[in-house]
C-alpha cells in the first residue's frame, strides 16, 4: 500500500503516483490535491490518464482525515455556527488541524517523495489548500492551479442552502445503499445542472459513488476538514504576495462555491488568468476533462 509519513507533519498519507510510459521518475510533477471530504478518487481517471498522456508525473492522494489517509478519530471539531460566531468576536475556536497543516502534509508528501518542485492543482478546498502552498511555500511550487475555489472572503455570494444542506448532511445509516443514497444526493445537488453538454448518467454515477464508498467511507472526517475551512478565514491579503503563476477554473453554475469565488481568487493574485465555463458545477465532468487538462497542461508548461 503507497502510503508516506511526511518528514514535516509526521502524518501518514495515502497517494498514487501516475508517471508517463517510458518515462523518468524526473518527468514534470503535478500534483493534485482534492476538496472536502473527498478521497483522491473524486479526481477523475480520465484527468489523471490526460496529464500524464501529455508527459507528466501525475501524484493525487488523500488528505488526512479521510480516505486511506491518517484519520484523527476522537478529535472534536466546534459546530459551524459557534466557530463562525465566536471567530467573528475575536475568539476563535480550537481546532483539530489547520488549513495550513493540510498545505504543509501536501508539501511534506513531496519532501518524502524526493521531489524539489512541482506544479499543484487543487480543487474546492484543495484550491485553498493549494493557495496557502503559494503563501506559505512558494519556493516548492512551479505554478498553481485553483479550482471551483475561493478566497474565503465572506463578503462574497455564500453557497446556496440546498447545496451546503446535501454536502453537509448527516449520513442517516452506514448500509451500502444508504451511503449510496447520501452520496448521489450530494451529486445531484453540487454538480452541473442536467444539460445536453453534461447529462446526468444516473448508472455512471452510481457506479462512481459505489467504488468511492467501497474504498472508504468515513464520515466523521468531514466536519473537522469544515472546521479547518472556517478557522483559516478570508486569504485576500495573504493572495496579495503571491508570485506564483496562477490559473484559475471556475464553473458559471457553481451552487456551492459560486463563480464570484474564482473571480475574487483571480483578482487577489497579482497575474492569475481566470478561465470559466457555461453550465458547470462543483463537479469536474467527463465532457469537461479536455478543456480542463488542455488549461492546466498550457499553464504548466507556459510556468
Amino acid at each position: 500500500m503507497p502510503t508516506l509519513v511526511t518528514p514535516n507533519t509526521g502524518i501518514e498519507l495515502f497517494y498514487e503516483d501516475n508517471l508517463p510510459q517510458g518515462s523518468a521518475p524526473d518527468a514534470p510533477v503535478i500534483l493534485l490535491v482534492m476538496g472536502l471530504g473527498a478521497q483522491l478518487t473524486l479526481w477523475p481517471d480520465e484527468l489523471v490518464a490526460a496529464l500524464v498522456g501529455d508527459g507528466f508525473r501525475v501524484i493525487r492522494y488523500d488528505n488526512r482525515d479521510i480516505g486511506l489517509s491518517q484519520k484523527f478519530d476522537g478529535a472534536r471539531a466546534p459546530s459551524p455556527a459557534i466557530q463562525v460566531l465566536r471567530k467573528k468576536i475575536g475568539f476563535p475556536a480550537r481546532v483539530p488541524y489547520t488549513l495550513k497543516d493540510m498545505a504543509d502534509d501536501g508539501i511534506g508528501l513531496l519532501s518524502g517523495l524526493g521531489i524539489d518542485k512541482a506544479h499543484v492543482v487543487g480543487a474546492s478546498m484543495g484550491g485553498m489548500i493549494v493557495q496557502l502552498m503559494a503563501i506559505h511555500h512558494p519556493e516548492r511550487l512551479l505554478s498553481m492551479t485553483s479550482i471551483m475555489s475561493t478566497t474565503g472572503s465572506g463578503k462574497l455570494p455564500q453557497a446556496e442552502k440546498h447545496a451546503i444542506d446535501a454536502l453537509t448532511a448527516p449520513l442517516p445509516g452506514m448500509e451500502e445503499e444508504v451511503v449510496i443514497a447520501h452520496g448521489l444526493n450530494i451529486v445531484r445537488n453540487i454538480g452541473s445542472p442536467p444539460s445536453a453538454e453534461f447529462p446526468f448518467d444516473e448508472a455512471a454515477q452510481r457506479e462512481r459513488v459505489l467504488r468511492n464508498i467501497r474504498r472508504s467511507v468515513y464520515p466523521a472526517g468531514l466536519p473537522r476538514q469544515l472546521a479547518a475551512i472556517i478557522d483559516d478565514g478570508d486569504r485576500t491579503s495573504r493572495l496579495a504576495a503571491v508570485r506564483t503563476p496562477t490559473l484559475v477554473l471556475h464553473g458559471e453554475a457553481d451552487p456551492l462555491v459560486k463563480r464570484e469565488g474564482g473571480e475574487a481568487t483571480a483578482k487577489a493574485i497579482s497575474g492569475a488568468r481566470l478561465v470559466t465555463y457555461p453550465g458547470w458545477g462543483h463537479d469536474i465532468p467527463v465532457p469537461l476533462i479536455p478543456r480542463i487538462a488542455s488549461e492546466i497542461v498550457a499553464h504548466a508548461r507556459n510556468a
